[in-house]
């Protein structure tokens, strides 16, 4: 049986979790299909974000939510849209409706949340590498600088008399 519950991470008496899909038969930290979501109940108010496309996804193919993911999905509003959808309402709808409901609230999309980290990462470790080459390449004693300056005048007064002429 396919279930949705969390996975804990984070370190030694700080825990985080994340919203998994999984086989019942996995350890609770160990092997999952999917990540859908996230849950940090040590900020106020706790953080829950849910990819609301997936859940609804793995709900509808018959994936059961464990006691604290059901509580975190009813808290959320995705089980209420959940019943919609098995009514009929179209998922894209559904959907769009959560994305709506989390822009009130000032909340980014999970989409952007997840995607975003990894990039804010590759930046700074570019950012990182630029400042070791602008340092490679700068001089290190203020007499260098001295002789790079009027190199750099002289070329500039060579110009400005090809100019003239």
């Amino acid at each position: 049986m396919v279930r949705i519950r969390l996975r804990r991470v984070g370190s030694k008496k700080q825990p985080s979790y994340r919203i998994v899909v999984a086989d019942s038969r996995s350890p609770r930290d160990g092997r999952y299909i999917e990540v859908i979501g996230f849950y940090n109940p040590r900020t106020e108010p706790a953080t829950m974000t849910v990819k609301e496309d997936r859940a609804l996804y793995w709900l509808n193919v018959g994936a059961q939510p464990s006691e604290a993911v059901e509580r975190i999905l009813k808290k959320l509003g995705t089980l209420a849209r959940f019943e919609r959808l098995r009514q009929g309402e179209s998922m894209e709808t559904l959907v769009a409706e959560a994305e709506a409901e989390r822009a009130e609230q000032g909340l980014p999309s999970p989409k952007t949340q997840y995607a975003a980290a990894p990039k804010k990462k590759a930046e700074a470790s570019v950012e990182a590498a630029e400042e070791e080459a602008e340092a490679a390449e700068a001089p290190e004693t203020p007499e260098a600088e001295a002789t790079e300056e009027p190199e750099a005048e002289a070329a500039e007064d060579k110009e400005a008399e090809a100019e003239a002429e």
